[in-house]
Parts: C-alpha cells; structure tokens; sequence
C-alpha cells in the first residue's frame, strides 16, 4: 500500500506511524514521471510501498544490468574488431551500444541507493549518476533517429538511381560525435541542478534535483523540456520519415523502371524498423506518464506506485534487448560473432 502523507512543513515526524509488513521510505515525489527517471526533486514526505518490490526490483534491475552489460559489450566487441562489420549502420549501433553500456554501468549505484534507502556516494557521482540517467532516455531516441534519417537517404537515392558519395564510415563517425554534444547539451540543466539533499527530520540524504523556487512550475517546465525534446520531436520525424519511406517503397513497385531495393539493404532497412518499434515499446509508457502526470492530480494508490515501477523496468530494459535484436536479424553480425567466438590454435 503506498500513501501520500509526512508533516506540514514546520510539522513533527512523532506521529507518523508505519503500516504492519510495508517499509517506509522518506523520499520526494512519487508520481509516475519521478518514479519512472529514479530521481526526484527535493520536497519531502514519507511514503510507503510493499516489502516485496524492496527486493523484487535490485533483482530486476541486476538482471537487466548483467544481460544489458554483456550483450552491448559483445556488439562493441564485434563491430570494433570485425572488418565486414565497419557501415554506416553499424557506426550508429556502436554508438547505440556505447549508450547502453554507460547506463548499465552506473546501474548498480542506483540499485545500492534503492536497498540503502540513502546516497552515501557524495555529490560528484550524483550529479555523474543523474546525468547518464537522464542521458539514456535522449541516447537511444536520437541516436534511432539519425539511423532512420539515414535509412530514408539510402532508399531515396536508391529510387533515384543515385550515389551517395557522402554516405561514408567517417561522415558516421563525424555524426554520432555531434548526437554525443547534442544530448549532453539538453542534459546539462539536469546536471547543473542534480544534488545531494538532506532531510532535515532524519538526516537521510538523497540524490535528487534540487530545483528553485517555485518548485512546482519548474518541475512542470522539466517534465516538458523532457516530452518534447526526448519524445514528441524525434518521434514525429521517425514517423514523418518512414511515412515518406513507405512511399517511395510503394512507388517502386508501381513504377516498373524503378529499380528494386537489394536484399541487404531491405535488410538493414527492417532490423532498423524493429530495434526502433521496440525503443517505442519501451519508452512510450514513459512519456505517457509525463503526460498523464502533467493533466492530472494522481494519488499514490498502489496501483499508482506498481505502474510507477514498471515503466522504470520498461525503460531500463531497452538498455538490454537490442544486441539480441541483432543477433536475430543481422546475419552478418551473428556471423562475425560466431567466427570471433571461434576456438584458434595458439
């Protein structure tokens, strides 16, 4: 059971009394936008949830750490080494991968803040922490968008008979470095107001964002900065772009002079489609939060709070699924992996 409750800002914690088998926790807000980042902002009152989800979620999170840490670092493995694997799409999945991997990485913090019910890691690693954690909902979303950008180049110029002389590993390069200062550019005022508070009735200390007054409008402008910027732009130009992709493909075979696309590139062109349909998947329930969060005034219900932490697992688990998405639709991955994982004679 989850409530909404603690004192009146010169109030006593003394009466608060904690409901038989659930765990008390004095944090911040717990609506589905704050529960589904991980973090915060800095206005506190206590709030319960069941002892199970305590040690139901680090499991979750454990695991989608483990499969989400080896498997990206498998995909970096084989597109570094393997010759074959050096493509303009491939690049963009690398950086895809480089995403993933710091997320995971810094995953274990969150889980250690999770069963110590505190920050003991001090100011610097919150603001690092909060910071690849608001980083991984941009990444993976920009990075999409660029390799559907690129997808829809490679079937115009297809249609067109044309060459695409600029379409070079180095351009993809050159491109993944500028979707890098891109996103840390929209996640620094996250970084600038990430900090450690302290509650002043238990000394507890937390890892939140420590935003101005009036608190209220800013953690509304945030909530929007985020939807628009992290959803509501990229995802209209996916849509625009596939839209307009889907034409031209239906044009082609209308048009008995347009030249087919080759099995490779239609290819690529689906692997592209279903590891982006899958970060929708995963996302979207995110973003609908901020949304559903913005319109309306929800109370912590458990309902409330369970929705809260599946759309954390949700999101988290996009960090873990696509090296399996690539080993199921890219031969030439499973292939280079597979001769890679091969046995050699010293």
């Amino acid at each position: 059971r989850a409530e909404r409750g603690g004192p009146e800002p010169n109030g006593s914690m003394e009466n608060v009394s904690v409901p038989s088998g659930e765990l008390s926790v004095y944090n911040d807000s717990v609506d589905l936008y704050s529960l589904s980042l991980g973090n915060n902002t800095h206005s506190n009152y206590v709030h319960y949830f069941h002892g199970d989800l305590y040690i139901i979620l680090p499991i979750i999170y454990s695991v989608i750490c483990a499969v989400g840490l080896t498997g990206n670092m498998a995909v970096i493995y084989v597109i570094l080494k393997a010759p074959k694997m050096k493509t303009v799409t491939n690049m963009f999945i690398l950086n895809l991968a480089i995403a993933d991997d710091l997320f995971t990485l810094v995953l274990p913090i969150s889980i250690a803040n999770h069963l110590l019910n505190y920050w003991p890691f001090g100011e610097v690693l919150c603001k690092v922490t909060l910071s690849i954690d608001f980083y991984n909902i941009f990444s993976s979303i920009y990075f999409l968008t660029v390799m559907s950008i690129d997808r829809y180049l490679v079937v115009w110029a297809t249609v067109r008979s044309k060459r695409m002389p600029y379409r070079t590993y180095r351009a993809a390069k050159i491109i993944s470095f500028c979707v890098w200062l891109l996103v840390i550019l929209i996640v620094m005022p996250f970084t600038i107001f990430a900090g450690v508070d302290v509650n002043p009735y238990d000394g507890r200390k937390s890892c939140v964002l420590m935003l101005p007054d009036p608190e209220n409008l800013w953690n509304k402008m945030s909530r929007i900065y985020t939807l628009i910027l992290g959803f509501a732009i990229p995802v209209s130009t996916i849509c625009i772009l596939y839209t307009m992709m889907l034409y031209k493909l239906r044009n082609m075979r209308l048009n008995s002079n347009a030249k087919a696309l080759d099995k490779a590139k239609k290819k690529v062109t689906i692997m592209v489609f279903i590891v982006l349909a899958v970060c929708l998947f995963c996302w979207t329930p995110f973003h609908l939060s901020t949304i559903v969060a913005l319109t309306t005034d929800l109370e912590n219900t458990p309902l409330v709070i369970g929705i809260s932490y599946f759309i954390t697992s949700l999101s988290y688990a996009n960090s873990c699924l696509n090296p399996f998405l690539y080993a199921f639709l890219d031969d030439s991955f499973r292939k280079a992996f597979k001769k890679m994982m091969e046995c050699r004679p010293a």
